[in-house]
């Protein structure tokens, strides 16, 4: 159903016969907050449209579907974002049949900037046959959790390391985790304010109407590679430091400590609490 993309932080979703390429964290426009704090960096856009392109083409995509966080402005829009954002989204609408924007918590006020044929679904998510998708800075839909699989993104997952003089090395990671569709299922009842009962945990009651199946959860990195990220085998910033991104990750329904960590060149590094001595 869904496949990573190596070297690529992109995935591959096949569902009712068409090919998904599925992203996360554009973020077009950071430059712009480097600019204020006097550090000007010419746009990077033209450099990420390209390799979003060579992805779209190589694997033949039908759809692209994109994980919130288009842009870097969270309210509204700057003047490099007016203008590289309809450049971006009508270059790869001449690619595909069909490009999906999950709403990100920095995408709003997104429409006047995308082509009207982009389709801006809510943050809640979206399913595509046994996966569901959402951006993560809110809870998913109840329906999302009829799928085996959830995928998310807004953590911008990295992992670093230190040698013995100190010296840090950070790199973009997925991130694969267990999850408790037990404990997430009564969460989104009360979420949801639906009463919870024991023999009723596997199903979401109710309005809901939804077998809660969902068994792992994927992290995806963010597709820009410029920006930086949240080093989860940190202790400032990742396991154990309450700072964790998302109401889905502070659940306690998905087990980070033991979650599977892969470098974009799909190298299996060990789990995050393994890797937390290297941090």
């Amino acid at each position: 159903m869904i496949t990573l993309l190596s070297p690529y932080p992109a995935a591959l979703v096949r569902s009712e016969g068409l090919c998904t390429v599925v992203v996360a964290d554009l973020h077009i426009g950071w430059e712009v907050a480097l600019s204020q704090e006097g550090i000007h960096v010419p746009s990077q856009t033209p450099k990420l449209l390209k390799k979003l392109s060579d992805v779209v083409a190589a694997y033949k995509a039908d759809k692209l579907l994109i994980l919130g966080d288009v842009k870097h402005t969270v309210a509204t829009a700057g003047i490099p974002e007016w203008r590289d954002v309809p450049e971006f989204f009508s270059a790869l609408g001449r690619q595909v049949n069909e490009v999906l924007v999950v709403r990100g918590n920095h995408d709003g006020n997104i429409e006047p900037l995308l082509p009207e044929s982009v389709k801006v679904l809510p943050s809640t998510g979206v399913v595509m046959g046994d996966v569901g998708f959402f951006h993560g800075h809110r809870w998913p839909s109840p329906a999302l959790l009829g799928c085996r699989i959830l995928v998310m993104g807004h953590v911008h997952p990295v992992v670093v390391f230190r040698d013995p003089a100190g010296f840090r090395v950070t790199r973009q990671v997925w991130v694969k985790a267990d999850c408790d569709s037990v404990l997430l299922s009564k969460v989104l009842q009360r979420k949801y304010g639906k009463k919870v009962k024991e023999e009723q945990a596997r199903t979401l009651q109710g309005g809901l109407k939804c077998v809660a199946k969902c068994a792992k959860l994927l992290i995806v990195p963010s597709f820009n590679d410029f920006l930086g990220g949240r080093p989860l085998n940190d202790e400032r910033g990742g396991l154990g430091s309450g700072r964790i991104a998302g109401p889905v990750l502070r659940s306690e329904a998905v087990d980070l400590r033991n979650a599977e960590t892969y470098l974009l060149d799909g190298t299996y590094l060990g789990t995050l609490e393994q890797l937390r001595t290297l941090g």
